[in-house]
């Protein structure tokens, strides 16, 4: 990868903002869309577009210029059948929150909450006698 597209994207994972989990809190596509998304060949541009500005906002963007990945397979590991521009749309709220990374990893808040909301099913889950009647 890039140094320069490294480089901003670190800042971004450095300044995350935790309140971004409530976008996801018991909302399952939502959900679903950030399992996917680790889940998911991301590359980089080969050849990345200049970067022109400094604000925050166009280096975000800027950033999500340079990320390829195929809709198709994120729509195949979403399991949710999707229109191209329907994906777009459900996508947007993610990445303009900065939930999903352009490198294919996630706000590190929403994956804890994610990790916990796991560890809670497994300890909530009644365990099944071995004993038979």
């Amino acid at each position: 990868m890039s140094n320069l597209f490294v480089e901003k994207l670190a800042w971004f994972k450095q300044n995350e903002k935790p309140e971004v989990v409530l976008l996801i809190a018991n909302v399952p596509e939502r959900t679903q869309f950030v399992i996917a998304w680790t889940n998911i060949k991301i590359s980089l541009a080969d050849n990345l577009n200049e970067l022109v500005s400094t604000s925050e906002n166009d280096i975000w963007e800027w950033l999500w210029q340079n990320t390829i990945y195929s809709r198709d397979e994120l729509i195949e590991k979403i399991g949710i059948s999707f229109s191209y521009s329907g994906l777009e749309n459900k996508m947007r709220p993610l990445i303009g929150n900065r939930i999903l990374y352009p490198d294919g990893t996630v706000n590190s808040y929403v994956q804890r909450y994610l990790r916990e909301k796991v560890v809670n099913l497994f300890e909530n889950k009644p365990k099944r006698s071995t004993k038979k009647t």
